[in-house]
């Protein structure tokens, strides 16, 4: 008698139809296209107005989000790159050297950005400085229409004495804070992503519940994140981009958008500095 021989368990597999298996990243396409119309929408900005004082502001309705930080961590460049323009905000040949609030619209005068000047870098005399600092807290406290900040850090500096001052008022205020590590390009992919990770760490241990990100004007990356903050701080919508002729606006593409962040090495090591007074005893608990 004759016994079939069944088929072994690799002939049942390589005779098994193949199916074709899809590495392609899934994508959100409500937020992916919220994200795009963003960035459109961000580059329409045109020049207002600067004012020197409070009192010398656009009128104080709508929405806007003010950009801070020292005076080299990159103000300018992150707007010009989040517009698309390369000359909208001008940074000066000496940094600290910008005394202007400068105010930039968006399509419509109620929705703006500002530029704030730069703190803590400036090599003016000290009586100056004193008189900046009394204009933009003028500006933070009794600003209406500000409904955030983008605070900016240079990825290998973060944390300075000035910048946690700045996260230590916008918490007692209930301020939103977006935070950019700027110049990312700086470092490699795997120190960057470590030197995010120590600054969320730093900042959770002072109980500052803010948003973060990496940044970098030079390659793009963080566009896309960005605008999508920005956008719904300043009550932008879907349905409000249909008011603007965005064909007359150079399309983002995809050079614009993040690329995935590679999964840092065990032993990678960031070239960060964070400053020696930023403890865990730098703010009371709540």
């Amino acid at each position: 008698m004759h016994h079939s021989r069944g088929k072994s368990k690799n002939s049942k597999i390589a005779n098994a139809p193949k199916q074709k298996i899809s590495y392609e990243k899934k994508v959100d396409s409500a937020i992916t296209e919220y994200s795009v119309r963003s960035l459109n929408w961000l580059r329409q900005a045109e020049f207002l107005m600067s004012a020197p004082k409070l009192n010398l502001c656009v009128e104080d309705t709508g929405y806007e989000i003010a950009f801070a930080g020292r005076s080299n961590a990159g103000k300018s460049s992150a707007i010009n790159a989040l517009t698309n323009q390369k000359q909208l905000a001008r940074a000066s040949k000496k940094p600290g050297r910008t005394q202007m609030i400068n105010f930039f619209s968006l399509g419509n005068p109620d929705q703006r950005l500002v530029d704030l000047p730069g703190y803590g870098y400036a090599a003016v005399p000290e009586a100056m400085k004193l008189v900046w600092q009394k204009e933009l807290e003028n500006y933070l406290i009794h600003r209406q229409s500000l409904q955030g900040l983008v605070l900016l850090m240079d990825i290998r500096h973060p944390l300075q004495h000035f910048d946690v001052m700045m996260l230590e008022w916008a918490y007692s205020r209930k301020l939103f804070v977006h935070v950019l590590l700027t110049k990312s390009d700086k470092l490699n992919r795997g120190p960057a992503s470590k030197a995010l990770q120590e600054v969320q760490q730093q900042l959770r241990k002072m109980k500052l519940n803010f948003s973060i990100q990496l940044f970098s004007s030079m390659n793009k990356q963080g566009l896309e994140e960005l605008a999508s903050v920005m956008a719904g701080r300043l009550n932008f919508t879907l349905e409000q981009a249909t008011e603007f002729d965005l064909d007359s606006i150079p399309e983002a593409d995809a050079n614009d958008l993040d690329e995935p962040v590679e999964i840092m090495d065990a032993d990678d090591e960031a070239e960060i500095e964070i400053a020696d007074d930023v403890t865990d005893e730098s703010r009371q608990a709540d």
